[in-house]
């Protein structure tokens, strides 16, 4: 049984590092869209960026097909992942054809949601690892 656990904690470990490398990739967007109004050089950190941000978004997904598949659990995380996943293109889309009016608001939404994805998947681990030692009624 020991062995079925970390096998699944492993796999919740895998879709914790995919939503914080996206969230980083994201906040790093956010940082080379400022050196694109001020630096020659923020253009190809934004495009290098983007493209790191998006392979983060399909890594999470794929991370989250992982986690659920082997364990039978809630395909919830699935659908946040492709949700996700089509944000992302949305923002390429966006930003490839320069539509800063909407390419910036939906970047900053984002990486709220990236955030938010983050901290709750955070707060679920804390949550399991204090539960093991814990009787409950």
């Amino acid at each position: 049984m020991a062995t079925q656990s970390t096998a699944v904690s492993g796999r919740a470990a895998f879709v914790h590092v995919a939503i914080a490398l996206q969230t980083l990739a994201i906040f790093f967007q956010a940082v080379t869209a400022g050196l694109l109004l001020s630096a020659s050089y923020g253009e190809p950190l934004h495009s290098a960026g983007a493209r790191v941000m998006y392979g983060a978004s399909m890594l999470y997904v794929l991370a989250a097909i992982l986690a659920w598949r082997p364990g039978g659990g809630s395909p919830r995380p699935i659908l946040y992942a492709s949700g996700f996943l089509v944000l992302a293109s949305v923002q390429v889309v966006l930003g490839v054809t320069h539509k800063p009016s909407l390419h910036v608001p939906l970047g900053v939404l984002m990486f709220g949601l990236s955030v938010l994805a983050l901290g709750q998947a955070l707060s679920t681990r804390w949550s399991e690892r204090s539960a093991p030692g814990r009787s409950r009624p």
